[in-house]
C-alpha cells in the first residue's frame, strides 16, 4: 500500500498551531470561529454510556434476517436502532434525527426488510441525496437481505439508465436512488411513484443543500396518500421542517444527536507557516499513525492535481470528484475502503454519506466553506468509538 521501497519512519510534523491568535487568510470572511478548529477529544465532557432497552433477538423480525444481522457483527442496537427499528415494525411514521455515523441506515432497513419479507408484493422508494449514499444503502441492503429472495434496483446518474431501465422491469422489492435519476425514470414511464407505499427520505438537509428541493416536493406530491413515512435529517432547517410536516402523519421522533462533533476527534490546525501544502501533507503521511487518510480540497482540478502528484512522490492514493463517472468513484471507494490504498483525495462530494471504516486522519488541505461543512468532512472519523484525527492547513 506505501509508497515503493521506502521505509515506514516517522518524521517531525510540521508546526501545530495552537489556541490564541488569528491564523489563516481566507478569501472570504467565514461564517464559522476558526478557533473551533482546535479542541482535543479529552476536551469535551463524556457522554453518558448508552444501554441499549432492547437485544437484536428481541425484535419481531424473521429469524434469516436477524442471522444476516449477527453475520454482520452487530451485536447490540445503536441509540437510534434501539427507538426507530420498534417503530417502523409497529408502522409507525418515524422523524430520525442524528449525527452522522449513528447506525440510521440499519434502523430503517432492518424493519423496512422484515416487511417485505413478510409481504413481497411491498415496495419500498429510498431516496438519498448523493451517489455514493444511495449506493452505501443498496450494499447495506444486500448484506441485510442476503438468501431472502428480495430483490433492489439502484436508480442514480453517472452510469447508464439502461440498465436501470431492465431492472425496473423485472421484479423488484426496494428502490434506492438520487432525487434527479429517480424523477428522470418516472418521466420516461419506467418508475410510478404512486406505486410505493412505504418511502424514506435520507439526509433531507443535504438534499436541501444541493438544491434538489423541487425534485423532493415532486416526488412526494406523486406518493400514495396513504402511505408509510420516514424522514431522516442531520439538522431540521425551516425548509425541511416544512417538507416533514407535509411528508409525515403523527411520526414518533427520535433524536440521538449529542455533540456538534463526536468526543474521540482530536481536532488541530497545521500551521504552514509559508512552507509548499503539497511537501507538509507529504511530510506527514510518512508517519506511521497516518494509515487510512482522507484529504478534503475545494475544486475538482485542484484535488485530481493533488492526486498525480502525491501518486509521483510514491503515495498510494485516489481521487473521487464531481469529473470522475460514477464506476470511477466506486471503484476508489472501494480502494480506499479496502485500504489497497493509503489516501483518498476528495472535493465535498465525499463528506457526507459515506460510511467507511477506520479512517485514521481527515486532513482539510483547503479550508471548508462553513462550519457545517467542516463537521461533515471530519464526520469521516472517529467512527464507532475508534479515536479519530481531524487537522486543517492554515497560512
Amino acid at each position: 500500500m506505501r509508497r515503493n521501497n521506502q521505509r515506514r519512519t516517522f518524521r517531525r510534523t510540521p508546526n501545530y498551531g495552537k489556541r490564541g491568535g488569528g491564523f489563516f487568510r481566507a478569501r472570504k470572511a467565514p461564517d464559522y470561529n476558526p478557533m473551533m478548529f482546535v479542541k482535543k477529544g479529552y476536551d469535551e465532557l463524556p457522554e453518558e454510556e448508552f444501554v441499549p432497552v432492547n437485544k437484536f433477538s428481541d425484535f419481531k423480525i424473521h429469524q434469516m434476517l436477524l442471522q444476516n444481522i449477527i453475520s454482520k457483527g452487530y451485536k447490540t442496537p445503536t441509540p437510534i436502532q434501539d427507538t426507530t427499528i420498534p417503530a417502523l415494525l409497529e408502522g409507525r411514521d418515524v422523524v430520525g434525527v442524528a449525527n452522522t455515523g449513528t447506525g440510521k441506515t440499519a434502523a430503517f432497513l432492518v424493519p423496512l426488510i422484515n416487511k417485505v419479507f413478510n409481504d413481497k408484493n411491498e415496495k419500498v422508494l429510498i431516496v438519498a441525496p448523493t451517489r455514493e449514499l444511495a449506493s452505501q444503502i443498496e450494499e447495506e441492503f444486500r448484506s441485510f437481505s442476503k438468501h431472502m429472495n428480495i430483490f433492489s434496483v439502484l436508480c442514480i446518474g453517472g452510469v447508464s439508465i439502461g440498465g436501470q431501465m431492465r431492472g425496473l422491469s423485472q421484479g423488484y422489492n426496494f428502490v434506492i436512488g438520487t432525487p434527479g435519476r429517480l424523477k428522470d425514470l418516472e418521466k420516461q414511464r419506467k418508475l410510478n411513484f404512486n406505486h410505493f407505499r412505504t418511502v424514506v427520505l435520507d439526509e433531507v438537509d443535504r438534499m436541501l443543500d444541493m438544491g434538489f428541493i423541487y425534485d423532493v416536493r415532486y416526488i412526494i406530491s406523486n406518493l400514495p396518500r396513504v402511505r408509510h413515512s420516514l424522514f431522516f435529517s442531520a439538522t431540521l432547517p425551516d425548509t425541511a421542517a416544512r417538507i416533514m410536516q407535509e411528508f409525515l402523519t403523527d411520526p414518533v421522533i427520535v433524536s440521538v444527536k449529542s455533540q456538534p462533533t463526536a468526543a474521540n476527534i482530536d481536532q488541530d490546525i497545521v500551521k504552514l507557516n509559508g512552507r509548499d501544502k503539497v511537501e507538509v501533507l507529504d511530510e506527514l503521511l510518512l508517519n506511521r499513525e497516518f494509515e487510512k487518510v482522507l484529504v478534503f480540497g475545494r475544486t475538482k482540478y485542484g484535488m485530481e492535481k493533488l492526486a498525480r502528484t502525491l501518486t509521483e512522490k510514491g503515495v498510494s492514493v485516489v481521487a473521487i470528484h464531481g469529473n470522475k463517472t460514477q464506476n470511477q468513484r466506486q471503484h476508489a471507494i472501494e480502494l480506499f475502503k479496502s485500504s489497497r490504498v493509503q489516501v483518498l483525495v476528495a472535493t465535498d462530494i465525499a463528506s457526507r454519506g459515506l460510511d467507511i471504516d477506520n479512517v485514521t486522519h481527515v486532513i482539510n488541505y483547503d479550508l471548508p466553506q462553513s462550519y457545517e461543512d467542516y463537521i461533515h468532512r471530519i464526520g469521516r472519523t472517529g467512527r464507532a468509538n475508534k479515536k479519530g484525527f481531524a487537522l486543517t492547513f492554515v497560512d
